[in-house]
Parts: C-alpha cells; sequence; structure tokens
C-alpha cells in the first residue's frame, strides 16, 4: 500500500482568530502619516471606519447621503446593516467631519454617490477586499504586522476603547450592532480576569 500523504493543515503558519483592535497610539501614527502624505480619501476612509464601527461591507457601501445632511456631515448616522438587517448608529466625531468634508470636497461628490468609489467600471464602490488591503497598508506602514490585522481591527478599535474605558457591555452592544450581549462578549474577547476585575470593583 502507499504511504497515505500527509495533509498540511489550512492554517498552517498563519495567526487565526480575531483580528487586533489599534491602540491609541497607533491610531495617531497611522492619523498622522495619513495627513503628511495627503492622502485625503483615505484619512475620510480610516476616521469614518474607527467612528463608525461597522463591517466592511456596510462601510464600502457608505453613501454621501448617509453620512451628511445637504452640504454639512452630521454628527451622526443611521444605516441597515447587511448582515443583520438591523439599523445601528454611529457618531461622527468633528475629525472625521472634518476629513469627510475634505474628501467630498475634494472628489465634488454628489450626495447619492459613494463616498469611496471604484476605479472599477462594474462596482459603485471599492470592494471589502480593496478595503482589506488598504487596512494592510495602514498597519504596515507604522511597522505592525499585517497577519495580525484586518478590517474587523478598524471596526473593534473604538469599541475596545469604550469597553475599557466603561467597561458597559451593553453600550458596547448597541454601538455595535448586535443582537445579543454574547456576541458583543465573544467579539470583543473579554476574558474571566475581565468580569473578576468587574466584580471586585462592585461592593454589595
Amino acid at each position: 500500500m502507499e504511504a497515505k500523504q500527509l495533509r498540511i493543515p489550512w492554517n498552517k503558519g498563519k495567526l487565526i482568530g480575531q483580528k487586533a483592535p489599534l491602540k491609541l497610539q497607533e491610531i495617531y501614527a497611522i492619523r498622522t502619516r495619513l495627513q503628511l502624505a495627503q492622502e485625503t480619501r483615505e484619512l475620510a476612509m480610516f476616521d469614518l471606519a474607527i467612528d463608525s464601527k461597522l463591517r466592511a461591507c456596510d462601510l464600502v457601501n457608505l453613501c454621501v447621503r448617509d453620512v451628511s445632511h445637504g452640504n454639512t456631515v452630521a454628527s451622526r448616522a443611521m444605516v441597515m446593516q447587511q448582515k443583520t438587517k438591523r439599523p445601528v448608529q454611529f457618531e461622527i466625531t468633528e475629525q472625521t467631519r472634518t476629513a469627510l468634508t475634505a474628501w467630498i470636497d475634494k472628489a465634488h461628490l454628489k450626495s447619492e454617490e459613494h463616498l469611496f468609489q471604484s476605479r472599477l467600471h462594474d462596482s459603485p464602490h471599492i470592494s471589502t477586499r480593496q478595503y482589506a488591503r488598504i487596512v494592510h497598508r495602514w498597519v504596515s506602514m507604522i511597522g505592525l504586522d499585517t497577519t495580525g490585522y484586518g478590517t474587523h481591527t478598524m471596526r473593534r478599535t473604538k469599541a475596545t476603547l469604550i469597553y475599557r474605558r466603561t467597561k458597559n457591555l451593553r453600550a458596547v452592544q448597541l454601538l455595535l450592532g448586535h443582537s445579543k450581549l454574547e456576541s458583543t462578549v465573544r467579539y470583543l474577547g473579554i476574558e474571566v480576569d475581565d468580569a473578576l476585575e468587574i466584580s471586585e470593583q462592585t461592593d454589595i
């Protein structure tokens, strides 16, 4: 009998699991690089991705009218999530509003047009794959290993910072648009130590 050919696991040599969120100093480093390089579109995309906490499919599908009222970028927005078919709200900070306004003006975008348009004629906006490549470029330009980061890095970054500061899981659940609290717990990667720390700070 012929010796059985050994199968190489699909994940051999690959880092699997949840992608790491960005730390504050990493956010500042990427933002500064984009500002210095005058990457108007990518700066708007980066800031909006962090503020919105949207999945890649929802972020790339955003239109100008989703984030602005007339010629003014709104301080809050609401979109329908493609995955859950549930609405989710998000804030648009002043910094992000400034970046978005600069990009919309530079690109001469109209209300009904997508914020981040594709250069391909058969697609109205960039694909999630293109967005993933852009995220990898962001993290690599500040010296991070791209295998540990991805589009969910952008979705998890602000949510993780909010949780670390407030320990308010319900608030994070609403911001991420999760229907179940358990999903939020898994998504943030909350461990037993986190739960014990919260419990220790609660006197009865």
